[in-house]
């Protein structure tokens, strides 16, 4: 158990169960149910807090003390109260709406900065559907890491509801976030907002692991044969260029540079290494094969983000016509 490496959320847990429990009871009067919730669920989780943790729990809450000293007030109260003594009521009333329509938050916000196995204990409980319709707002990496934290059927579940969510009203928005106590930021907009749909799905699959999105398609196919079918049309991987056409291919690389392309490479199968390097010059190939080698250990997300240019300006270039991708748009027919 190391302390430095612990969230927020499980820091806070462990300094109140070193503080004890009329401190904690007095802590908690200060903080909203969602966080109290998500401390309360932490601090279940230890029935041990060995010595040396307890003492750094205590020493960053010291040193935070020094480094915050000061007054601390809830600001966004402060101004109302200020502006509603102010004078006018149409006045106060358009200041206040003004104000606080230029502040509002991000959609979600909160969820979008916390943990990922922390964001699973949190909404575990809840209804599938409210689950997609908060998981939706995310961005597709981030719900991708969440994901692996639910059982098997709870997964595909909120994956296929995902699929089927266009547009969400603002009152559907609003209950959640009264549900979530406000704690997830602004999620009201006065129009409707597009959060979920076959293409969010796909996005969230090509960026689990490998095998997951397969296992996934199979339970909403299950459920729903055609909605699987959509998605499984959408979905191109880097590993999918085996199927574009040398002609095809040819004029994808002739986009790429070199360095992107031997990143790219970095962990790339046999099968799609030999499509590329026959389909470039011999000095080329001799290049790209001679950096490969040199290559050293390089983080997996800067091999993922070459791999995901190159399909995308395949996937450009499909939609302009320029090149065909086998799988995509199946009921055409090329004579």
């Amino acid at each position: 158990m190391e302390f430095a490496k612990m969230s927020g959320i499980e820091k806070a847990a462990i300094l109140l169960l070193c503080l004890g429990e009329d401190t904690t009871a007095e802590v908690f009067k200060e903080l909203s149910d969602f966080e109290v919730r998500m401390v309360s669920r932490s601090m279940a989780q230890f029935d041990h807090v060995p010595a040396d943790v307890a003492k750094a729990a205590l020493d960053q809450y010291r040193k935070t003390q020094e480094e915050y000293a000061g007054i601390f007030v809830d600001g966004g109260e402060f101004m109302k109260n200020a502006i509603s003594s102010s004078g006018d009521p149409e006045r106060v009333q358009s200041l206040l709406d003004e104000v606080v329509s230029g502040s509002e938050s991000r959609p979600l916000e909160t969820i979008s900065m916390m943990d990922p196995r922390t964001i699973a204990g949190l909404l575990q409980n809840e209804h599938p559907q409210t689950i997609a319709l908060i998981l939706c707002t995310q961005k597709s990496d981030h719900t991708g890491k969440v994901l692996p934290f639910f059982q098997e059927e709870l997964k595909a579940d909120v994956i296929h509801r995902v699929a089927k969510i266009d547009k969400v009203s603002p009152e559907v928005l609003r209950q959640i976030e009264t549900a979530l106590q406000k704690e997830i930021g602004g999620i009201i907009s006065k129009e409707q907002q597009q959060v979920g749909g076959v293409d969010k799905v796909v996005d969230i699959l090509t960026r689990m692991e490998q095998g997951v999105d397969q296992t996934l398609l199979n339970y909403i196919e299950e459920a729903d044969p055609e909605l699987a079918e959509e998605i499984r049309k959408k979905m191109f991987t880097f590993e999918d260029l085996v199927g574009v056409d040398d002609r095809g291919m040819q004029q994808i690389l002739r986009e790429v540079d070199n360095q992107t392309m031997t990143t790219a490479l970095k962990t790339a199968s046999e099968t799609v290494q030999d499509k590329i390097f026959s389909n470039i010059s011999q000095r080329a190939r001799e290049i790209i094969k001679e950096d490969l080698e040199a290559l050293g250990p390089m983080r997996l997300s800067d091999v993922e983000a070459a791999q995901q240019s190159i399909v995308q300006i395949a996937l450009r270039l499909e939609q302009e016509d320029k090149i065909v991708i086998p799988g995509r748009g199946a009921d055409e027919v090329f004579v």
